[in-house]
């Protein structure tokens, strides 16, 4: 890949890479890719396929370090509904949905709005759910050090419901929990904020 991996220029160079696979991809399922509006439609694709999976490039664990603060606050933090859009690996269709997380510290807390940061890092990849979740919660877990972590996402998955089984109201949960969550009182604790309107 280069010594330029993650520059303008190494950008610039894979879009032209992908736009000339997409190319191929539209000559091979029957499009004229000179008609007027597929013409821009390898370019445009190779960009959205960067953005899509750009968390391949990008730390998660030293976002979380940049806005670690240190604090005496023991009691649960929980930030819930936080939307995430992926990719599944498997047909590189979208999966989306939300996630809800919350830690109880131990001696540190975070910026509140990298932990959605830290969602979408890892949603940008070629994903599937489980895994997601698993990122999420050992990258919170290791970094953090908290008492305990939780995370739980819900998601609708377009290769269910475009194609296969074709089921469009079905929705996946995946869940993981480390430290004091693995107590059912506080994983209840959790669940019942995560799915009440405190509104």
């Amino acid at each position: 890949m280069g010594s330029y991996k993650n520059t303008e220029e190494y950008a610039i160079e894979t879009t032209t890479k992908l736009a000339e696979n997409f190319s191929e991809i539209l000559k091979g399922i029957g499009e004229n890719v000179e008609r007027e509006g597929i013409v821009k439609t390898p370019e445009r694709a190779a960009k959205a396929m960067q953005f899509l999976t750009s968390g391949h490039c990008q730390d998660p664990a030293g976002i979380l370090k940049s806005a670690m603060f240190a604090e005496d606050y023991n009691d649960m933090v929980v930030v819930k509904d936080i939307e995430l859009y992926s990719l599944c690996e498997h047909h590189i269709l979208p999966f989306f949905g939300k996630a809800h997380i919350a830690y109880i510290p131990d001696g540190h807390i975070v910026g509140l709005s990298k932990l959605p940061r830290v969602v979408d890092v890892f949603a940008r990849r070629l994903q599937v759910q489980e895994r997601l979740t698993h990122d999420i919660l050992e990258c919170i877990n290791n970094t953090l050090k908290p008492k305990g972590v939780a995370v739980v996402i819900e998601a609708s998955h377009m290769c269910m419901m475009m194609r296969g089984v074709q089921k469009q109201n079905s929705v996946t949960t995946t869940s993981g929990f480390r430290g004091q969550f693995e107590k059912i009182e506080t994983r209840n604790e959790f669940l019942k904020l995560i799915t009440s309107d405190l509104s």
